[in-house]
């Protein structure tokens, strides 16, 4: 096995988290590639992403194209993508060496050459305005949105911005796509669930441009239409035997969890 280690070297945590997984992993005899997150290479079975959730998007975007698996060392205020913190990074690491892990993939979203793992999101031009969005699905018209704007969401996204604007929590292996309205004018707007084959299509009916973002992090500006669908890469994410999705909602978004025992 090849491994390569991920890291942020302007944030002091990242480089002293580094330093801590890579005395770790030389207990192992382990050699491992230093690796910056703005400068990542191929080549590897296994990488060590160490930062928060936003770190671990852009490094799924990358290696989705390579079928590299990737493993997250939290260093965020959540770190839903992670799978280990500084408490049990020393064992985690042993599980994985050990091969106790399995490899979940994780469908991705694409517009033209721009994927994204949790969502696309697109907006009006003019964020003091409110938007007019027309939606279609495989060529046909569903329906005219005035909102804030629009969200794509995978089912890894479902717990991120799709879920703060109200969509339905989707468990990561469903093969589905959610589009969800952001604020919307009307109580007559729903977030819909539609297969992953879906071409989904937003037109802006108010002005000619509208920005979209994918994962928070790839900005563009789109004149008249955007299309986005399935990509044909997923990403591949290491997942310890002990954990599961539904650990993860009970222990990092206290679900199910009176407000009185946060």
């Amino acid at each position: 096995m090849k491994y390569a280690l991920c890291y942020n070297p302007n944030i002091d945590s990242s480089k002293a988290a580094m330093q801590n997984l890579l005395s770790i992993l030389e207990k192992y005899n382990e050699s491992v590639d230093i690796l910056d997150i703005d400068n990542l290479k191929k080549g590897y079975d296994l990488v060590f992403v160490i930062g928060g959730d936003g770190t671990i998007l852009k490094s799924a975007r990358f290696y989705s194209e390579y079928n590299t698996a990737i493993f997250g060392v939290n260093l965020g205020r959540l770190g839903f993508l992670s799978q280990a913190g500084g408490d049990n990074l020393e064992s985690a690491v042993g599980q994985i060496l050990a091969g106790d892990y399995k490899i979940e993939k994780r469908i991705m979203l694409k517009s033209g050459n721009i994927v994204a793992l949790n969502d696309f999101v697109v907006k009006g031009e003019d964020c003091s305005r409110l938007g007019g969005f027309l939606l279609e699905i495989n060529g046909r018209f569903v329906c005219e949105y005035l909102a804030d704007g629009l969200i794509i969401s995978t089912p890894t996204g479902s717990t991120a911005y799709s879920m703060a604007a109200g969509g339905p929590i989707l468990t990561p292996e469903l093969d589905n796509i959610t589009i969800i309205p952001i604020c919307p004018h009307t109580f007559s707007a729903r977030p819909i669930v539609v297969s992953s084959n879906s071409k989904i299509a937003i037109s802006s009916i108010k002005t000619s441009n509208f920005s979209v973002s994918a994962d928070g992090q790839k900005s563009l500006s789109v004149t008249n239409k955007i299309v986005v669908g399935k990509s044909e890469n997923c990403a591949n994410l290491v997942l310890l035997k002990d954990n599961n999705f539904f650990t993860v909602l009970r222990t990092k978004l206290n679900w199910g969890t009176s407000p009185a025992n946060f």
